[in-house]
């Protein structure tokens, strides 16, 4: 199984950026192995659509699950469409945010945690 959970660092130690499709990396993670890859993400400085593209290279990224703190109505669908479940309102560092997923502490995401331009400069 591969979680994403959206980063402010490159580590299990950097704390999760509220942001999903402007976050600043990816970590791509087995939850068992704890083995992992920081993506820096490519679509933070884009004017529109960071929340698609995000969407669109998790679905490439083969991720199954997304854990972040927000995520607008077109990352959601985007993501929604691929098939991998999101989690929304996470906080704290990238392990915690683990440790919590596998002991079902956090709440799938039925819908948008935030309007479309939340994670814009402004926004």
């Amino acid at each position: 199984m591969k979680i994403c959970v959206t980063s402010e660092g490159k580590t299990l130690d950097s704390r999760v950026d509220a942001r999903f499709g402007r976050c600043r990396y990816f970590i791509i993670v087995d939850p068992e192995s704890l083995e992992f890859e920081a993506l820096e993400n490519p679509n933070t400085e884009l004017s529109g659509g960071a929340g698609v593209g995000s969407g669109q290279f998790m679905s490439e990224k083969k991720v199954e699950v997304v854990l972040t703190g927000q995520v607008g109505p077109n990352a959601f669908v985007t993501l929604n469409s691929a098939g991998i479940e999101v989690y929304t309102g996470v906080s704290g560092t990238v392990k915690e945010a683990l440790d919590n997923y596998k002991m079902k502490r956090l709440n799938k995401a039925e819908k948008p945690s935030v309007n479309s331009k939340f994670g814009m400069k402004g926004g």
